[in-house]
């Protein structure tokens, strides 16, 4: 099995793209869900958030305030930082083992959606490919202000809290246009799929990983013989 990674911007159309090769029949990690289950009522990064940002962040039924805590951590950086702290090695732990199980399963390949992939660097060794959904700035503002209902100040906040889309189109391995309508997008995404379900590389890391396992089993059963 080979990982590719998934991201973009905030309001890029990630999570578009994400919808489109779940119907491709393409299996999707996506951070943002585990992120959400890592922090639910009474789990380890929950309590950690509790201790770090007190009560203040906590719905009245013991839920996070998620708009709350952005508002924090989108203000001030050092914040931002502790958040991460308190939930990104749960994520991270979730994911992998989540990876493995496929792995185990025998699929060909998996997409991770990771919206701070570069951000993070915690995956990026074990991507056959990184994808990077791109649009115009104009575009990534004024969806981000429409979907969150946000001030301009507010949006570009969240925006340059993460590195532009520039950056991360100079680093992907392929990028997808989102900046015209959704059936470019999606012919793009097909083209794409097609290339990775004619990759060999599943083979190729198959091999990698068991045969030292096979090895090692073999030397095993000599020394027993």
């Amino acid at each position: 099995m080979f990982v590719v990674g998934l991201t973009g911007g905030i309001a890029s159309g990630k999570s578009t793209v994400s919808e489109m090769l779940r119907d491709m029949g393409i299996e999707v990690v996506d951070a943002d869900l585990v992120a959400r289950q890592v922090v639910a009522i009474g789990q380890p990064a929950y309590k950690k958030i509790v201790a770090a940002f007190g009560d203040g962040v906590l719905l009245d039924n013991g839920e996070l305030d998620r708009p709350a805590l952005a508002e924090i951590v989108f203000k001030d950086k050092s914040k931002r930082m502790l958040l991460n702290k308190c939930t990104h090695p749960h994520i991270h732990r979730h994911m992998f083992y989540t990876i493995l199980g496929y792995f185990i399963r025998g699929h060909q390949f998996i997409v991770m959606d990771l919206p701070l992939l570069y951000e993070t660097k915690a995956f990026v060794g074990l991507f056959h490919k990184v994808v990077v959904v791109n649009c115009t700035g104009e575009q990534q503002l004024e969806r981000l202000m429409a979907r969150n209902s946000l001030t301009q100040e507010r949006a570009m906040a969240r925006i340059n809290a993460q590195l532009s889309l520039r950056e991360k189109c100079q680093r992907a391995d392929v990028v997808i246009d989102n900046e015209n309508d959704f059936i470019q997008t999606r012919q793009e995404v097909t083209i794409m799929v097609d290339s990775l379900r004619k990759s060999n590389q599943h083979i190729v890391n198959r091999v990698i990983v068991l045969l030292p396992i096979v090895a090692l089993a073999v030397g095993l059963r000599w020394l027993l013989s």
